[in-house]
C-alpha cells in the first residue's frame, strides 16, 4: 500500500525515477506560434459566478510562474521540493493549468508554452519501451504515463492544425494501445504498465481519466475497459462511502484523498446518477476539508484537485459551498511571486494543481466540464 510503504511524492507520483533537468526558458526561446492574448484578457472580464477578481489574479500569477520555470525542451522539473525528477508528469500537470486557463498549442496567451509542452512529450513517447509508453528517461512509472495521455487528448480536441493533430493522434492511439493492456484481470493498474503487477486506486484514477480524455477527443477506447475500471472502484468503497487503497483490502479502511479521486472519475466515467458516486461524495465532504485545517492529511493539493472536479460536475449547493472556501485558502496560500508548495511535493506540483483548481468554472477543459 503507498501510504503504509511510506512512498513519497503525495498519492500521485510515488517511487518514480530520477529523470532530466531543463534550462530555463527565456522570453523568445520557445517556438513562435500564433497566439491571442484578446482571449485571455476577455476571460478576465467575463469571470464565472463566485470567480473573484482575486482569484483571477491567482490564476494569471500562477500561470506566469510555470511559464517561467518551463526549460527549452518544453518540460518542467519540480523545485523546491521531493517531486524533483519527474519531467513528464509535471510538465502534462503545468500544461493542464494552461489548458484549464483557456490557452491551447496555437491560441492563447501561453499557447507557446502549451506547444512546447506538447513536443516535450511526444518526444519522450518516442522509442520507449513497451511501445507507447509515454515516459522520460529512467521515469517508468504509469502515473507520469497518464497525466501525459491525458494532456495530449486535451490538446488533440482543441488543436486545428492537421500536421500537429496527426502526431498527437499517433501517440495516443499507442498510449490507449498500451493503457488497455496494462489493466490488471481486477480493472484496475499498478505502478508499471504490467497487469500482472497488482492494482492499487491513485494508478486506476489516471488511466481511467485519460481514456475518458481520449475518447472525448474521438480515439476509440473499449466500453469494457471503462466498465472493468468502474467495478473496481465499486469492489474498493467501504460500507462508510469512502474508496480503500486496493480493491483487494476488500472495502475496508477508506482512504480520503483516494476516495476524492474514486468520485471525480466516476462522474468522468459517465456515472453521475450512482447511488456509490454520491456517497462517496458525502463521505469526501466530511473528510477532504477545503479549510486549512485539511492541509494536515498531507496530501491536501492532490485529494481538491479531483474534490474541485467532483463537486463542479456535481453542481448546485456542492460547488457552491465549497468553492469560496477553497478558493480563499488557495490564495491565501499563493506565495508573492505566484507559485504554491504543494504537498510537500514541491513548486511545481503545487501550483499547476492550484492553478487548475482555481480555473475549473471557465470550463475551458472538456474532461472538467460538466
Amino acid at each position: 500500500m503507498l501510504l503504509r510503504k511510506n512512498r513519497r511524492f503525495g498519492l500521485v507520483l510515488a517511487g518514480l525515477a530520477a529523470g532530466v533537468t531543463g534550462t530555463l526558458l527565456g522570453p523568445s526561446s520557445l517556438p513562435r506560434v500564433h497566439a491571442d492574448d484578446d482571449d485571455a484578457e476577455n476571460d478576465v472580464r467575463d469571470r464565472p459566478a463566485l470567480v473573484t477578481e482575486r482569484a483571477q489574479r491567482s490564476i494569471e500569477k500562477g500561470c506566469a510562474w510555470l511559464a517561467k520555470h518551463q526549460g527549452r525542451d518544453g518540460a518542467l522539473n519540480e523545485q523546491g521540493g521531493y517531486g524533483s525528477g519527474f519531467p513528464v508528469a509535471m510538465t502534462s500537470l503545468a500544461g493542464m493549468a494552461w489548458l484549464a486557463h483557456g490557452d491551447t498549442p496555437t491560441k492563447g496567451k501561453y499557447a507557446r508554452n502549451v506547444r512546447a509542452a506538447v513536443e516535450f512529450l511526444l518526444k519522450c513517447a518516442k522509442g520507449r519501451e513497451p511501445k507507447g509508453f509515454i515516459c522520460s528517461q529512467g521515469e517508468s512509472m504509469i502515473h507520469s504515463h497518464g497525466f501525459a495521455t491525458m494532456f495530449l487528448a486535451e490538446c488533440l480536441g482543441s488543436e486545428g492544425e492537421p500536421e500537429l493533430k496527426s502526431r498527437i493522434k499517433d501517440v495516443l492511439k499507442k498510449a490507449v494501445d498500451l493503457t488497455n493492456k496494462a489493466q490488471s484481470p481486477a480493472g484496475g493498474w499498478y505502478y508499471t504498465p504490467d497487469r500482472n503487477a497488482g492494482d492499487e486506486g491513485s494508478t486506476t484514477v489516471t488511466q481511467v481519466q485519460a481514456l475518458r480524455a481520449c475518447r472525448n477527443a474521438g480515439l476509440h477506447v473499449p466500453s469494457s475497459i471503462i466498465k472493468n475500471a468502474v467495478k473496481y472502484i465499486e469492489k474498493s468503497q467501504c460500507s462508510d462511502g469512502g474508496i480503500a487503497y486496493t480493491a483487494a483490502m476488500g472495502g475496508s479502511g477508506s482512504c480520503p484523498a483516494i476516495s476524492a479521486a474514486a468520485v471525480a472519475v466516476l462522474y468522468d466515467a459517465g456515472d453521475y446518477d450512482s447511488p456509490m458516486a454520491k456517497r462517496c461524495l458525502k463521505y469526501c465532504h466530511s473528510r477532504v476539508l477545503p479549510s486549512d485545517d485539511g492541509f494536515g492529511s498531507g496530501h491536501y493539493y492532490y485529494a481538491h484537485l479531483y474534490l474541485s472536479q467532483a463537486n463542479w460536475q456535481a453542481g448546485g449547493k456542492n460547488w457552491d459551498d465549497y468553492y469560496p472556501k477553497i478558493r480563499d485558502v488557495l490564495c491565501n496560500r499563493q506565495e508573492s511571486d505566484g507559485k504554491w508548495m504543494g504537498d510537500g511535493v514541491g513548486y511545481v506540483y503545487g501550483t499547476a494543481i492550484a492553478t487548475t483548481i482555481l480555473a475549473i468554472p471557465y470550463e475551458h477543459v472538456p474532461i472538467y466540464a460538466r
